[in-house]
């Protein structure tokens, strides 16, 4: 919800946008001038994603179910325990949302690497870039450079390729 799916849809939905206004005179729409503001998009997509998480959390309230945010291990203790900040918790079904962090390599691993971003870096960019290079070649890597492509920004999509020796 925060970094992925839906944020994505308003993005690409965005550049389909986009698209729509780049051949609307070949449909016979005569329109002067149209321009895109990151700023207006960036703040509807964030308080559209906020509005969905405040939905979730009282969906779940609702339901009477704890929410303990931390970092949370399961224990020896011989009723379904978890412990989250060195405090124990026993309920009969016990739900661990781990989410996900990129790896990003070090600049000894890869020189410059400090210098990019991860895809989820891609929703706090308070700015259209004027230039990108998306590195990778997975199906993120190929939206977020045609979506970025579309908006405005002069892209590039960086995918490794194998020599034949």
């Amino acid at each position: 919800v925060n970094v992925g799916c839906v944020p994505k849809k308003v993005m690409w939905n965005t550049a389909v946008h986009a698209e729509f206004v780049h051949d609307h005179a070949d449909y016979g729409f005569e329109i002067p001038s149209v321009k895109f503001n990151w700023r207006t998009i960036k703040d509807k997509r964030d308080a559209y994603v906020q509005r969905l998480n405040d939905i979730y959390e009282n969906n779940v309230k609702k339901a009477h179910i704890d929410i303990i945010r931390g970092y949370g291990k399961f224990t020896a203790d011989p009723e379904p325990t978890i412990e989250v900040e060195g405090k124990k918790y026993t309920a009969p079904h016990i739900l661990i949302a781990t989410g996900g962090r990129p790896a990003v390599p070090s600049d000894s691993n890869i020189p410059g690497a400090s210098l990019g971003m991860t895809s989820d870096g891609f929703f706090d960019l308070e700015e259209l870039p004027r230039r990108s290079v998306i590195v990778g070649a997975g199906y993120i890597a190929v939206e977020i450079a045609g979506i970025l492509s579309t908006l405005g920004s002069k892209s590039s999509l960086l995918i490794r390729h194998d020599k034949v020796v």
